[in-house]
């Protein structure tokens, strides 16, 4: 007994001393920290869209593209497997901390620094990432969507050459993610290619046409796969939410008169005609920026503008009109995306917990902790006040542009933090034709990529000081003159 316990003594030595166990250290306090952020949310925190999709998941509305049916099916299958609500809120921190570690890892192996390992860990806890895991939102799963498929993209760097079914594998389970991020947000297109591109760039570093081909295809097939499968499943009611933005563009850059002119040229019904300048009156009167379907149309008593007859006529109203009012057109767009950039609110969501009324008697969950939920809400909402640039889409839009656009960055992630930069830019620039608001959220991913980047970037330099003070030592050393024993006036040795 006594020699096997010196046998694994002596072999835990050794692997602290090789380093081989820290990245099972950053596993646990990975662990631990998911949990304590599990606990801060459970059951999750819940806005009206959040509530929408939890009634669609419970059988309680009937499932509809308005919200992304896959969000609402995956949330069933977990209350189905569960028993609980608070599954989904569970799994979005687990999505979160899971890259995190293996980004850890990553660190670790580049650098042998546990505290660089640490720091990158710790962009779980920073206030403009923590204050939405547990946030049932799509704007989180395409965040964590596109996290995972990037450390698939710096796992598949490290795979040795030769290993082609390990690439391949690697694809299938990158594409997946970005499958998952195009389903899950309607806007996320722009952000997901650049992260494609990083993908099979890190599986093969020099891909010819057929490898490219080859892997978009996978892509393009695993996407349609997947919407096919996620519609013959959820079978979700047409809402035809898109025209939206076209209706906030009519009632805020036309004037009520020019309104029911164009709706009467687009063959609008009186009814029609008459709700949309109305809503044109509001929306200009009470100087609501956007959102008009919701604060300005009145829904109640006014036909559905978005019923296939009536989103034809606005989307005609709007291919008539735009190009004549072109100005207020590109005005009000600006202003919209300026407001985005530089007034971004909801930095916090305060966590409504009112669960449906007829929740099936298998799901339970606890009450929330209010003091957990206080705790978080004035560490978010301290460093919004006295670090608001985190919560501020030009922020965010500052960095990736710098990402994107610098020729050569210091390490071995030039490539990758340039497509991360493309992604974040990308997605944000997106918003400027289609923003319905000003909300943070709306930028959650480029804060996330940027804050990534910029731990990866600061490794960077800290391995090249490392070499550089090491270069320098062994530069030194072979400089020096060497000893020469002084002698006495003898000339002997003294």
């Amino acid at each position: 007994m006594p020699g096997t316990i010196d046998r694994w003594t002596a072999t835990l030595r050794d692997a602290r001393r090789r380093g081989s166990l820290w990245p099972w250290a950053l596993a646990a306090i990975a662990a631990v920290c998911a949990y304590a952020v599990s606990v801060v949310f459970h059951p999750g925190y819940f806005s009206a869209d959040s509530l929408v999709q939890m009634k669609q998941a419970l059988g309680e509305m009937p499932m509809e593209d308005w919200h992304p049916p896959v969000m609402a099916l995956l949330w069933k299958i977990l209350i189905d497997s569960t028993g609980a609500v608070s599954a989904m809120a569970a799994l979005q921190t687990v999505a979160l901390w899971v890259p995190l570690w293996l980004l850890a890892t990553l660190v670790w192996k580049k650098t042998g620094s546990r505290g660089l390992s640490l720091a990158m860990l710790a962009v779980g806890l920073a206030p403009h990432i923590v204050t939405f895991t547990g946030v049932v939102w799509k704007d989180v799963h395409l965040a964590y969507a596109l996290l995972a498929a990037c450390v698939v993209a710096l796992i598949a760097r490290e795979v040795p050459s030769g290993r082609t079914k390990t690439r391949w594998v690697l694809l299938a389970v990158g594409v997946l993610f970005l499958a998952y991020a195009i389903l899950v947000r309607k806007n996320a297109f722009p952000a997901v290619i650049p992260v494609f591109v990083l993908l099979v760039l890190a599986l093969w570093p020099a891909p010819g046409r057929r490898r490219w081909l080859v892997a978009t295809g996978v892509l393009v097939a695993v996407t349609a796969g997947a919407n096919a499968a996620v519609t013959a499943a959820a079978d979700p009611l047409p809402t035809r939410q898109y025209a939206q933005i076209p209706l906030d563009d009519l009632v805020h850059v036309l004037t009520p008169a020019q309104v029911r002119a164009a709706a009467d040229r687009a063959g609008a019904d009186p009814a029609l005609r008459d709700a949309l300048a109305a809503a044109a009156t509001t929306c200009q009167t009470k100087k609501i920026p956007s959102d008009s379907y919701f604060h300005c149309y009145q829904r109640d008593t006014a036909p559905d503008p978005l019923s296939p007859r009536n989103v034809d006529v606005i989307l005609e109203m709007w291919t008539q009109q735009m190009p004549k009012h072109w100005q207020g057109y590109a005005e009000y767009r600006l202003q919209l995306f300026g407001k985005l950039l530089f007034q971004s609110n909801y930095p916090f969501q305060n966590g409504t917990r009112a669960l449906p009324s007829q929740q099936p008697d298998a799901i339970v969950d606890t009450p929330s902790n209010e003091f957990l939920k206080s705790t978080l809400r004035y560490y978010v909402l301290g460093f919004v006040r006295d670090v608001p640039f985190l919560f501020q889409g030009w922020f965010w839009l500052a960095v990736s542009l710098v990402l994107a656009l610098r020729r050569r960055w210091i390490g071995p992630y030039t490539r990758e933090l340039r497509l991360l930069g493309a992604s974040s830019t990308l997605y944000i620039l997106a918003y400027l034709p289609t923003s319905p608001e000003s909300n943070y959220r709306y930028v959650y991913w480029p804060a996330l990529a940027g804050t990534v980047a910029v731990l990866l970037i600061v490794s960077a330099h800290v391995v090249r000081r490392r070499e550089k003070a090491s270069a320098k030592a062994v530069a030194d050393a072979g400089e020096a003159p060497a000893a020469r024993p002084t002698e006495s006036p003898a000339g002997q040795p003294a």
